[in-house]
């Protein structure tokens, strides 16, 4: 009995010095705290889509500050995009469109689709638009799915089911305006005030002229400007003001009027200067073009192409003066990358997704300096990156 009585007595004192040695208990926090974004996003934000390859159901978006240094820091808020949809920012409109698909069974049952409006504020859906069911275009991330016009007023969604169409959305009403048939020609790119052109299989554009009521105007088909089969281009430009500047294939860049109601093609030019094209530089990735508030354009570049390289991503970043037709900064990546997005202002950041450990890599847009890898967001395939507005 003494001998369990030391025992116990020695519990009692171990307990009562390890309970000595903890630190005191947290305070109670409050719950229901709801922290509300800024209208206008700072210059240093970016939109990152996680397409969520290997869930597709429960893809997201992260708004991020590349500004912090922490994961913590650098989320400012996330919100989801079902089914790999695509977005576009109003900052004009405070809003974030997105397209999303959902099943009553998850996997399987009735299938609706949806333009779901997110205030960005808050990161809430405020709005939901049904859209016509199973047309909306469904694949790898496109910037150029959806199209802002009249002064965001209205949202083209581009279709591809496999007819090509536009599903025309009035954003102050949250009503579909109407259904625009692009036969032969999808997604959705400028074309004035108030239209839009499509890209065609067969090397021209689609241009879609309309009336005040969303109605169609005219429709006009371009004269072919690049073959599919032996002179393919990306249909990824970068836009700048009223000019795109769609990259090919083999390594030029054909530069398009947007501001007229009708596409209007110019003079392609060589992206890589004559003493490199031995190399075999060319645009590869997905996410492959940018432009900055200071007039230039950028190109994920990898050196060797070849038949099939053209998705594959690019060592390199190159940048551009349209002005000039020059090459103006050649930065050099850490890691091979997939995708690039690049801040606004005058001091711009470069974010390029690391498509081996799916990380993202930040570079002084300048200088091209390397700034930091930001990491740490769980499993996500981050295969569209988008400067903030």
């Amino acid at each position: 009995m003494r001998a369990l009585a030391a025992v116990l007595c020695g519990l009692v004192a171990a307990t009562q010095s390890s309970a000595s040695d903890q630190p005191p208990p947290l305070p109670v926090e409050p719950i229901g705290i709801v922290e509300t974004l800024p209208r206008d996003y700072p210059e240093s934000w970016f939109l990152v889509h996680d397409a969520a390859f290997y869930h597709m159901s429960d893809g997201k978006v992260w708004v991020l500050d590349s500004n912090e240094d922490t994961v913590a820091q650098q989320v400012q808020g996330s919100f989801n995009v079902a089914m790999i949809g695509n977005i576009k920012q109003s900052a004009s409109r405070a809003e974030i469109y997105a397209t999303e698909t959902f099943q009553t069974r998850g996997a399987r049952g009735e299938r609706t689709d949806v333009l779901t409006i997110w205030d960005q504020e808050n990161l809430s859906p405020v709005a939901e638009v049904v859209l016509p069911q199973g047309k909306r275009f469904m694949g790898l991330p496109e910037r150029d799915a959806l199209l802002l016009l009249n002064e965001d007023r209205w949202l083209a969604v581009a279709n591809f089911s496999p007819a090509a169409s536009v599903t025309l959305v009035d954003l102050e009403e949250r009503r579909i305006i109407g259904d625009i048939g692009t036969p032969g020609c999808v997604l959705t790119y400028p074309a004035g005030e108030r239209g839009f052109s499509s890209l065609c299989a067969d090397g021209r554009f689609l241009s879609t002229e309309l009336a005040a009521d969303g109605s169609i105007v005219t429709q006009v088909r371009t004269e072919p400007f690049f073959d599919s089969d032996d002179s393919p281009i990306f249909e990824r430009p970068a836009i700048i003001g009223d000019m795109a500047y769609f990259p090919t294939f083999a390594g030029e860049v054909i530069p398009v009027d947007v501001s007229g109601k009708v596409a209007e093609v110019g003079t392609a030019w060589h992206l890589v200067p004559e003493a490199e094209r031995a190399q075999d530089w060319a645009p590869g990735g997905i996410g492959i073009t940018a432009e900055d508030d200071l007039g230039r354009f950028y190109v994920l570049m990898h050196p060797e192409a070849q038949d099939g390289s053209h998705n594959g991503g690019g060592a390199e970043v190159w940048v551009y003066d349209p002005a000039s037709q020059t090459r103006v900064a050649r930065i050099a990546l850490r890691e091979w990358g997939l995708s690039l997005a690049v801040s606004r202002g005058s001091e711009p950041k470069l974010l390029v997704t690391n498509p081996v450990d799916m990380s993202l890599e930040l570079y002084d847009a300048l200088s091209g300096e390397f700034l930091k890898t930001i990491t740490g967001l769980g499993q996500n395939t981050p295969l569209m990156l988008h400067g903030a507005r």
